[in-house]
C-alpha cells in the first residue's frame, strides 16, 4: 500500500457516491418498498425510527472507510489503476461484501429478495467507488 499514491479527493467523492447510490437504491421508486416489506417496516416506523443524524453520520463514515480501503488496494504501483481496473476491483470487493451480507442474512432468516437488494447495493456502490478512484488517480 502506498498511502502517498492515494488521491484523497477521489476517496472523498467515492465515499459520498456510495451514500448517493444508497439514496437512489433504497428509494420508493427502486427497491425501497420491497426492502421495507421484507424487513416488516412501515413508513411510520421509518420516519420515527432511530436517530437520523447518527444513522446517516455513521453511514457516511463507513462509506468513507470503504473508499479508503479500496483506494489502498488501488494505490500500489503494481495495481496500475485506471477506470476499468478500479471498477473491476470494486466489483471484486463487492462480491466479498455481498457474500458477508448473505451469510449474516441467512442466519437471520431473511428472504432472498432482501439479500439480493442489500448485497447488490454493495456491489454497485463499490464498482462506482472503484471507477472513481481509478479514473481520478
Amino acid at each position: 500500500m502506498a498511502m502517498n499514491g492515494i488521491n484523497w479527493w477521489a476517496v472523498l467523492v467515492a465515499g459520498i457516491s456510495a451514500f448517493v447510490v444508497g439514496g437512489v437504491w433504497y428509494s420508493p421508486g427502486l427497491f425501497g418498498r420491497a426492502w421495507m416489506k421484507d424487513n416488516n417496516f412501515t413508513e411510520e416506523q421509518i420516519k420515527k425510527g432511530g436517530n437520523k443524524g447518527k444513522i446517516f453520520g455513521f453511514t457516511l463514515i463507513f462509506s468513507l472507510l470503504m473508499s479508503v480501503n479500496l483506494a489502498m488496494f488501488l494505490s500500489t504501483p503494481a495495481a496500475k489503476a485506471d477506470i476499468a481496473w478500479g471498477a473491476t476491483a470494486g466489483f471484486l470487493a463487492g462480491i466479498w461484501t455481498f457474500c458477508a451480507i448473505a451469510i449474516h442474512s441467512l442466519f437471520e432468516l431473511k428472504p432472498w429478495r432482501l439479500i439480493f437488494i442489500n448485497g447488490f447495493y454493495s456491489v454497485v456502490a463499490l464498482i462506482l467507488m472503484g471507477a472513481i478512484i481509478g479514473a481520478w488517480r
